[in-house]
């Protein structure tokens, strides 16, 4: 009897070339799906954590104001007796804060011991007071001279700063009566609007910020942060003469 003997020829085979292509496109389409989820949840961790950063920013400087404004015109003769009863005799006195010195839209300046010392500061919140940054708003304290500030010409410290601020105006005045003070009327100063300057009763404050290097996910516009606060202020100014009209308690 003839015997056959028959080989099993082996069912496995390999891949081809054209399916590891395909498989190798298919994972690279997943791949890059997947790359481009973590790049845009980084972005977005990105504006986010820019949005935190810039409130913290703009908080932690308007805490600042808030403090030295609660000090403003401290001491003066609204409150002490002794101390001198003219604008003219409280700029020769170190020891006395007249209160505001001139308000606009980007700036306000003031007297008062804002450190507790006992030594009056001439207080500045400035945009660009140094000069070398256009969208800062910068704080100068220095020691009071005798002399009429503006007049004086004392020169700044500038400091404390907050960047990129684009908010325009950034303080807003009310009166006693709650009236908004026109901003075509700023600004005010002490030497020639004293019982303008007297009124002022509360103060408000803008910082709107942008961060034009990092873009929001969904806008694609530059990353804005935005803080406001308001602060009625004891405002005991050495602008007129009494206490008829005027926003000191």
């Amino acid at each position: 009897m003839r015997k056959h003997f028959f080989i099993a020829k082996d069912r496995q085979r390999g891949f081809s070339l054209i399916e590891m292509l395909i498989v190798i496109a298919i994972l690279a389409t997943v791949t890059g799906g997947i790359f481009l989820q973590l790049h845009n949840a980084q972005q977005r961790i990105n504006a986010e954590q820019t949005k935190v950063d810039n409130f913290d920013e703009a908080r932690d400087f308007a805490d600042q104001f808030f403090r030295d404004i609660n000090q403003i015109g401290y001491p003066n003769q609204h409150m002490v007796t002794f101390l001198p009863a003219s604008l003219t005799s409280a700029w020769a006195d170190t020891r006395v804060a007249v209160g505001l010195v001139k308000i606009n839209a980007n700036s306000i300046w003031f007297e008062g011991d804002v450190y507790g010392t006992g030594v009056v500061q001439s207080v500045q919140y400035k945009v660009n007071g140094s000069g070398t940054c256009n969208l800062c708003l910068q704080r100068s304290t220095v020691a009071k001279v005798a002399a009429d500030p503006e007049a004086a010409a004392q020169a700044p410290s500038w400091g404390t700063e907050v960047n990129d601020v684009i908010s325009n105006p950034i303080f807003t005045y009310y009166d006693t009566s709650g009236t908004q003070i026109a901003a075509a009327s700023l600004p005010l100063d002490i030497d020639s609007n004293g019982l303008a300057i007297a009124k002022v009763k509360t103060i408000h404050i803008n910082l709107r910020i942008q961060n034009s290097a990092i873009l929001d996910m969904q806008t694609r516009q530059p990353i804005e942060s935005t803080f406001e606060g308001e602060v009625s202020i004891n405002n005991c100014s050495m602008g007129t003469t009494g206490f008829v009209g005027i926003s000191c308690e």
